[in-house]
């Protein structure tokens, strides 16, 4: 557990929190599913695990769980589910216990709840967001090496999720006392912190906590091998004229110094395809901290950032399926420099120092 300077409030009475391995799968609500199954295995190319009247069941190539993303059609666009995969059994009887004492909305659910899914622990996390904590799963067969079917875009796996939240460093906090670690995030010189990227696996993140009214997801995020299937993904949108499902990029982030693509699905989920971050797996890995103000921070080669990447995000639903509220972000500062995830602004601390007003566009 984390020592108490990193912990939430009262963390210290808290009961061991669950050994969680790596973010595991996501389920969104559509509400056209043939729609939606062009977008996630025409142009993905996403396999099909298994499926009902109702619902599709994906994963990407290398990974062999029984999927790492559900499609389920509902009446209305929202984030349903975001899950972790945890270490042993045992771990669920710790999620279940630490979120209780944490006194949040919490089920233990039987094997099968989700198809392909063991007996599970689901709650609303304290960021208002639905969290569902396995071990067991479905194994299904691994198409690492299956090349006649990849594609020239083939995605590898899932890598992490992105969620906006009205109060950054109280989000981090309560992720660290889950044994999270930071390995990139966004300040200013006066200590506000706008954004952070926390790792459970040995990459730049499991989930990033954005700065914004929420709980809201942001986005899901894919992983590649390499940019070619990335730019293969831009032509295949060009080639068959739906280039507009594109919402930025490509391009290289400063922070994670990943090349990204973000896409959005007919409902307008934002779905990220992203390769070439690095390896953050020994226990001594440095924290890198991005001057709010430092232009590369968003993308390495300066280009400006649509206006809907930082205002917009997915509706997320409670455990009883219901959406939830959005509490406004507070902190007026905050405001004055960033809209959304890590800053609308292309800005320099000099120019800031001199009585530019923020968000000047140079």
């Amino acid at each position: 557990m984390a020592d108490n300077a990193s912990i939430p409030p009262a963390a210290a009475q808290l009961p061991t929190p669950p050994d969680v391995i790596r973010c595991a799968y996501a389920e969104l609500v559509v509400t056209d599913l043939q729609r939606s199954r062009w977008f996630y295995t025409e142009l993905l190319g996403l396999v099909v695990t298994a499926e009902t009247e109702d619902a599709l069941y994906l994963r990407a190539f290398e990974e062999y769980l029984h999927h790492s993303l559900v499609i389920r059609r509902g009446p209305v666009a929202a984030c349903a589910k975001l899950a972790y995969r945890v270490r042993t059994p045992r771990d669920l009887d710790l999620a279940e216990e630490y979120y209780r004492a944490l006194e949040v909305p919490v089920r233990r659910v039987p094997a099968g709840t989700t198809k392909g899914i063991g007996e599970a622990v689901q709650v609303e996390d304290p960021l208002g967001f639905p969290v569902e904590f396995f071990h067991d799963a479905e194994h299904v067969e691994r198409f690492t090496q299956r090349y006649d079917l990849h594609g020239a875009g083939a995605i590898s796996r899932l890598d992490h999720f992105n969620v906006v939240t009205p109060d950054v460093p109280a989000a981090r906090r309560y992720y660290e006392g889950l044994g999270f670690k930071v390995s990139e995030d966004i300040a200013d010189s006066e200590g506000t912190v706008y954004a952070a990227w926390m790792y459970r696996k040995p990459t730049v993140h499991d989930v990033a906590l954005t700065g914004g009214d929420g709980p809201r997801m942001h986005h899901i995020a894919f992983a590649t091998h390499e940019r070619s299937q990335i730019l293969h993904l831009c032509d295949h949108l060009g080639a068959v004229r739906r280039s507009d499902h594109i919402e930025r990029g490509p391009g290289r982030h400063g922070v994670s110094n990943a090349f990204y693509l973000y896409l959005l699905d007919p409902d307008g989920h934002r779905i990220e395809i992203y390769t070439h971050d690095y390896y953050t797996g020994d226990p001594d890995n440095p924290v890198i901290t991005w001057d709010v103000h430092d232009n590369q921070r968003r993308d390495w080669w300066g280009n400006p950032v649509v206006p809907s990447w930082y205002a917009n995000a997915s509706t997320v639903l409670d455990l009883d399926g219901d959406p939830r509220p959005v509490v406004e972000r507070r902190d007026a500062r905050e405001a004055e420099v960033t809209i959304g995830a890590d800053g609308f602004s292309y800005t320099r601390r000099d120019e800031v120092e001199q009585g530019f007003k923020v968000g000047h566009q140079v």
